[in-house]
């Protein structure tokens, strides 16, 4: 998987230097045609922009979603457009499979002299939260124990009540240019984790009997992880947590929400001392490092773009609790929702929260074709498509060889060792395919629908669910897409 990584990295970084690597009469020609083009087509935007919309989209983790959703927009006296003086976003909205979400975002260049300042406060409830334990593919998942509409008996093998607030506020600054800036941050994060308190999958008589003829005595794997020791008890609901961080930054891009050429990299730190709940010497003090690479390579003048974005997250020192495993962090929050690896985030199509570990390596690539630009209600459109590949993995484990022994715990049933590890399961490089669809407003408010096919995933499954475990279970590859209608290119 390593050597995998490595060929991969090298190869795209030969074809990106080769492609860059243009005479400069010939990037000064390039970007000369670009500016015409642009100006021909646009108006420049001037003081304050609102893009109010109705909240409705679609994701395949957390179903349809109903509620408001504006984005606002201040460019001054339009000397900087298409960039922009202020951002601000309010997101209120609910979705199919009970999660609800208010998110406020605030950026800016010039609130704060020589110091960009983004900021976001967030609060997510989600009633049925995926969890499908740790490692990646070490942990199996088993498709007749999934809460869905095919499935009768009450039972969400996968799935726990999480409560979730983010409170966020990150600075830049230049160092000797501002290409090449500091980055510090601040953070605050609340999780509160309970069983499935939905009426349809409350442990039933039914739910009971089914798992009881099978050798399960849990309702959930997150309760069968507690019993196994898996999740010790001081952590087991979550917690608070102060969380600061520290880098660098390099960003040569012409422009931020969608740019067509330049590098956005980021190294730096991040930690959190456990001074707020109470744990004392067996609290979860951790350091880990976060390292992105993406660039923006212009193929044909602005219409055509190749971007990849590779990065790695990983514990440094000390250790994290399991609850904050699936929070990908970085400086500027592109989606709501900041969880990985999969969904909407990293690897396009892998179920939601089905990779977690101390670390990740993450890959994706894509070519951007702008296929129209127009003007409409006054203002400044284009259409284009974005068709991808995702690869990822969980590359430090997290709690391992508690996993594997679970093959010699006593205390446990065959069955529920099934459940946690099957003998010489491995994590291996989870990847996906896919195709987007993109509609941007002034270049900075960019409406996306995407869908993607994971190619790797492996699930267990059974003829008959009735029998479960009592009947044949086989292994077989997963090709249900993902779908994912909401803001923004990923990177």
């Amino acid at each position: 998987m390593k050597r995998f990584f490595a060929l991969a990295i090298s190869a795209i970084l030969l074809v990106s230097a080769t492609v860059s690597a243009e005479p400069k009469a010939e990037k000064k020609e390039f970007q000369k045609e670009a500016t015409t083009a642009d100006s021909k087509k646009q108006t420049v935007k001037k003081g304050w922009n609102f893009a109010p919309f109705p909240s409705i989209g679609y994701n395949s983790d957390t179903g349809f979603q109903i509620g408001a959703l504006c984005e606002i927009f201040d460019y001054g006296d339009g000397s900087t457009y298409p960039a922009y003086k202020h951002k601000f976003n309010v997101d209120l909205s609910w979705t199919t499979k009970d999660q609800v979400k208010l998110h406020f975002f605030y950026d800016s260049k010039y609130l704060i002299p020589k110091v960009r300042l983004t900021a976001a406060a967030t609060y997510i409830l989600a009633q049925m939260y995926p969890f499908m334990g740790f490692n990646g593919s070490a942990s199996p998942y088993y498709d007749f124990l999934a809460s869905g509409k095919k499935q009768d008996y009450g039972v969400a093998m996968y799935n726990v009540k999480r409560n979730m607030m983010r409170v966020m506020a990150d600075f830049q600054g230049d160092i000797i240019s501002p290409k090449f800036r500091w980055a510090a941050g601040i953070s605050y994060w609340w999780y509160d984790i309970q069983d499935v308190s939905l009426k349809k999958y409350k442990f039933s008589e039914k739910a009971e009997n089914y798992l009881d003829a099978q050798g399960i005595h849990s309702q959930s794997l997150w309760q069968l992880y507690q019993k196994a020791g898996l999740i010790h008890a001081n952590e087991a609901h979550g917690g608070h947590h102060i969380e600061f961080k520290a880098g660098l930054v390099y960003d040569s891009r012409e422009h931020e929400a969608d740019p067509t050429r330049g590098i956005w990299a980021e190294l730096y730190a991040y930690g959190s001392p456990d001074i707020l709940n109470g744990r004392g010497k067996n609290g979860y003090n951790y350091l880990k490092l976060a390292a992105h690479f993406r660039h923006y390579v212009p193929i044909w003048k602005d219409k055509i773009v190749f971007a990849y974005h590779l990065a790695y997250q990983g514990l440094l020192a000390g250790r994290a609790p399991y609850y904050t495993l699936q929070n990908i962090n970085t400086l500027y929050l592109r989606q709501i929702i900041s969880d990985g690896l999969g969904s909407i985030n990293t690897v396009r199509g892998v179920p939601y929260n089905s990779v977690i570990g101390d670390g990740y390596a993450w890959a994706n690539f894509e070519m951007r074709f702008k296929l129209v630009s127009f003007r409409f209600i006054k203002q400044n459109f284009y259409l284009a498509t974005n068709p991808f590949f995702d690869m990822g993995a969980c590359v430090q484990p997290y709690r391992l060889d508690e996993m594997r022994s679970v093959l010699t715990n006593d205390s446990l049933t065959p069955t529920e060792k099934e459940l946690i590890y099957r003998d010489g399961a491995k994590e291996k490089l989870h990847m996906s395919a896919g195709v987007g669809l993109k509609l941007a407003m002034n270049r900075n408010f960019i409406l996306s629908a995407e869908v993607a096919v994971p190619l790797n995933t492996k699930i267990y499954t059974t003829t008959n669910a009735s029998e479960g475990f009592k009947g044949e279970v086989k292994m077989k590859n997963s090709y249900k897409p993902g779908v994912n209608i909401g803001l923004n290119y990923i990177f």
